[in-house]
């Protein structure tokens, strides 16, 4: 028996093909450098124990992406930040559902940046105080919803005509798997947008890798690679275009560069090298007036939170916590239930995934989506809030590493999010 929901969402898509216009669409930037004075945290390690940035080295921008085609509007937003807690995305939909935007067609995309702003610092769940954690900073969270929701007033207005074109290639020897497993997702996808006269406009980068060049001893703010990537993008394409780089299914993914140079000098050498090969793909692609636009979200319901046995050797140690401690956290933190989403331009689906998926489940999501009508599939990784790593349930039971014991909901939650991932883009393809 076919399934009434899908079929009512092609219904729905059918519909919008047929009576609205080309696609149209708008850019915002806006730099999110807090200023060092408000002695805020960066995150990602455990160890740094919650002590505040020393310095800046280079400014953490947030930038969207509307979309319009008649009444449908679809919003994507890259951010140089480390992740979302669940309380972000609703905190900042009751300063802009005035405007009309819901969940359903807003997409946060993190870069994951681990020289960047601590995620746990902006959860107002977090109350707990544990350094190694992250401590929440109120005011920390006001200053970034503040230049969020400018951000988001500044993207919807001044909607105009333009052509979208999407590419992929794959290069090999950029990235790796830091598990040890053979899977490695090594394709770019490059989403080039310009103006009906060919004035570039914005430009969508995905490339899947961790940015951890920057460690835990290194205590200055910055974008990581990914802000080197962008800049450099945009540095060489010119005329005022605006790179905008979400991550993929990067859970256990890891950059290669072969370099013996310091952390900041490995950041920028390798961001250039992708923004590079992302330039070569941009070059290729021949941007048309596109005709299909439509974003798709629902609500899934998360398995019961449960601390894998491995947690109390890796997770548990670094963020110091206890079995008792680490239970109560979970509860208090975890999300019972994450909003997904996916957004189609034309032949390109975007798939936001909540949280850290490894390749294997990515690559999977990716090529069940594709078919004469949707020519390029990517993972937007970390999308919207971060609920943990995201394994394939023979890894999480094989344990043996960070990704693992960092998994909070069982050794089902990898088929439930894949599942739910291809169940909710579906409707997208058709």
């Amino acid at each position: 028996m076919k399934n009434p929901a899908l079929i009512l969402s092609a219904v729905l898509l059918i519909a919008i093909h047929v009576d609205a216009r080309h696609v149209t669409a708008n850019v915002a930037v806006t730099d999110i450098t807090p200023p060092i004075e408000m002695k805020y945290t960066l995150g990602g390690y455990g160890k740094r124990m919650s002590k505040p940035a020393e310095g800046i080295h280079d400014p953490i921008m947030a930038k969207a992406l509307a979309l319009k085609k008649g009444s449908e509007k679809c919003l994507i937003i890259t951010i140089d930040i480390l992740g979302l807690p669940s309380n972000f995305k609703a905190d900042l939909l009751k300063r802009i559902e005035k405007t009309g935007w819901k969940a359903r067609n807003l997409t946060l995309l993190p870069s994951h940046s681990h020289g960047s702003l601590e995620m746990a610092a902006l959860n107002s769940k977090n109350v707990f105080g544990v350094p190694q954690i992250g401590i929440f900073q109120p005011e920390l969270l006001a200053f970034l919803l503040d230049k969020m929701e400018k951000l988001v007033l500044a993207a919807d207005g001044n909607y105009r005509d333009v052509k979208i074109g999407t590419g992929s290639a794959k290069f090999d020897g950029l990235n790796r798997n830091r598990r040890g497993d053979k899977v490695i997702d090594n394709e770019l996808t490059v989403t080039r947008i310009d103006l009906a006269d060919g004035q570039p406009l914005a430009a969508l980068v995905n490339w899947t890798a961790h940015p951890t060049f920057i460690g835990e001893t290194d205590m200055l703010l910055s974008a990581e690679w990914p802000g080197y990537l962008q800049a450099g993008m945009e540095e060489s394409i010119g005329k005022g275009v605006t790179v905008m780089y979400y991550n993929g299914a990067e859970g256990d993914q890891s950059p290669v560069y072969d370099s013996a140079a310091d952390p900041y000098q490995k950041i920028q050498g390798y961001g250039k090298m992708i923004a590079g090969k992302a330039l070569s793909v941009y070059n290729t692609i021949q941007p048309a007036a596109v005709s299909e636009l439509a974003c798709h979200y629902e609500t899934i319901d998360l398995p019961a939170h449960v601390a894998h046995p491995d947690f109390m050797k890796t997770g548990g140690a670094e963020y110091g916590l206890n079995e008792q401690t680490a239970g109560v956290i979970m509860k208090a933190i975890g999300p019972e239930s994450v909003g997904m989403g996916s957004v189609r331009i034309g032949d390109f689906v975007l798939v936001g995934i909540p949280g850290e998926m490894t390749a294997e489940l990515g690559l999977a999501v990716k090529e069940s989506l594709k078919n004469n009508r949707i020519k390029h599939v990517a993972i937007g990784g970390l999308a919207n809030e971060w609920i943990s790593y995201i394994l394939a349930e023979d890894k999480y039971i094989k344990g043996g590493g960070y990704e693992s014991s960092v998994s909070f909901y069982g050794p089902g939650l990898g088929e439930i999010m894949k599942s739910a991932a291809i169940k909710i883009a579906a409707p997208l393809t058709q």
